[in-house]
């Protein structure tokens, strides 16, 4: 699943994915090119996610998450 997280603060990237690889080794995160939003791509469900989000110090995450819907198209077969 992929999420939008708005941020207005300069967010602890590192610690970010360091929370969240312990539920995913294969989450991916980063930051878009204003500095305002973070990407993150995961397994994990959104309730699991928070929890990360907030033992990595993020302050009210569920007010600035935002699921983003699937871009996959189904042609690999995966």
């Amino acid at each position: 699943m992929q999420y939008t997280l708005a941020t207005d603060a300069s967010p602890d990237l590192a610690a970010i994915e360091q929370a969240l690889v312990t539920l995913d080794p294969s989450a991916l995160i980063d930051l878009d090119a204003r500095g305002q939003i973070i990407r993150i791509s995961t397994l994990v469900t959104e309730q699991e996610l928070l929890g990360s989000l907030r033992d990595a110090g993020v302050v009210d995450a569920s007010r600035h998450l935002a699921r983003v819907p699937s871009e996959c198209c189904g042609g690999c077969g995966g």
